[in-house]
This record gives C-alpha cells, structure tokens and sequence, in this order.
C-alpha cells in the first residue's frame, strides 16, 4: 500500500517543518510539497496531485477559504484539511462550506493531527473536538419527529460516538475488542435506526446531542 501524498499551506516555515517532521515520521504518511501561499498551494497540488492538503487558515493573498475553494475546482480528488488556530464557529463553517473535509487546531496533539488526515483521505468528515461543540445544529429527527437516541444498544450509541470523532473501523474494533464485520453491523444498524448513512451526518447527529462538546471538555462516550 503506497503511503498518503501530503501538501502542506502555512504561511509560517516553523509550522511547516512541524508538521512535515510529525508526518512523515508515520509508516503511512509523506508530505510530497508545502507551500505558504494560497496562490501556490493550488498550483503545487495540480502538479502534485496530492490525496491530503493541509491548509492554513489565515495565509497571505486568496487565505485559506478562497484557496479551498480553487483548488476543490482544480483538484477534485484531493482532500483538504484545514488547519487554524481559531476556535470560532464562524471560521469552521467558512472552510467547510468551501469545500473542506476537516478542521484541526494547531494545537492538537500531534498523533491527532495524523489521525484526521487519515480520516479525511478515507472520505471521512473530521472536526477537532474542541471547536465541534461551538457549531449549533439541529438534532437528528426520526420519521415519528423525535430523537431516535433512546433506540440505540449500548454498542451502537458506541459506535456511532467512535465515528463522530473520527475512528476508523479498525481502530473501533481494536478499542471495543470486536471484528471489523461486527463494528460493520453496528454501523448499519444504527444508521437505520437515525436516519444517519454517512460519517458527515453522524458527526453532525454528535455535534446535536453535545457528545464531542463533552470531549472537548474531557469526558469520555
């Protein structure tokens, strides 16, 4: 299996170095270019053809918005995780309306930062825990109209808490001393159950209930 292809967009070199140093110290992880400017980093990622784009929230010229937007136009296939070192809602939604697949803190620890570039190469939806409490949705309704919380087994409200806060399968099934076909099983079930069949509506049913508001503050599911 070929290792993930990382772009890195950060006005600062000392961030860069950074994240390159943490990066590619994983089996699975090689940062492939970097770039402090948003006019750049789209340029660099049509030659590149990255899988990841760690972008910058605040960098000079288009910033990272206005670059998230281009390069999704530019390169389709590549996933953008955004990287800031705001906290505030207003910010979140402005990079995942553009287009991002993820948002992480500067100042998340440095296996997490790893982690929500897998998840976000996966296809996945990634929210640092403590700016996903700060956006105010709608709770998740069922076809009677009323939260469909209380129908879910202890391992499928498990799960789903899991998934919210970006695991993987595998690393479900390590942490819950289950099979990845059983974890598979939970998933689909309590999707039924909600409404929920993606991991972008399951982070969004998460962030309604409080639960990874309530990691941010250091309880556990």
């Amino acid at each position: 299996m070929r290792n993930l292809q990382i772009l890195i967009a950060d006005d600062h070199a000392v961030i860069r170095e950074g994240l390159k140093l943490l990066l590619n110290a994983q089996s699975d992880l090689q940062v492939v270019g970097e770039a402090s400017r948003g006019e750049d980093v789209c340029a660099l990622a049509e030659k590149l053809h990255p899988d990841v784009v760690i972008m910058d929230v605040s960098m000079p010229g288009i910033g990272g918005a206005g670059a998230t937007k281009r390069l999704k136009s530019l390169c389709p296939k590549a996933k953008i995780l955004a990287l800031s070192a705001y906290e505030d809602e207003v910010y979140v939604r402005q990079l995942l309306s553009s287009g991002a697949a993820g948002y992480v803190l500067k100042r998340t620890a440095a296996g997490e930062i790893a982690r929500a570039v897998r998840v976000v190469a996966e296809g996945g939806t990634y929210l640092d825990p403590f700016v996903a409490g700060k956006i105010a949705v709608s709770p998740t309704k069922t076809s009677e109209g009323t939260s469909g919380e209380e129908s879910l087994s202890e391992r499928e409200r498990d799960v789903l808490r899991f998934t919210a806060r970006g695991f993987t399968n595998k690393e479900m099934a390590n942490l819950m001393g289950l099979s990845v076909k059983t974890i598979e099983t939970y998933k689909t079930r309590l999707g039924r159950k909600l409404h929920l069949y993606s991991r972008a509506e399951m982070v969004r049913y998460a962030l309604a209930q409080g639960w990874l508001q309530d990691e941010a503050n250091g309880e556990t599911p």
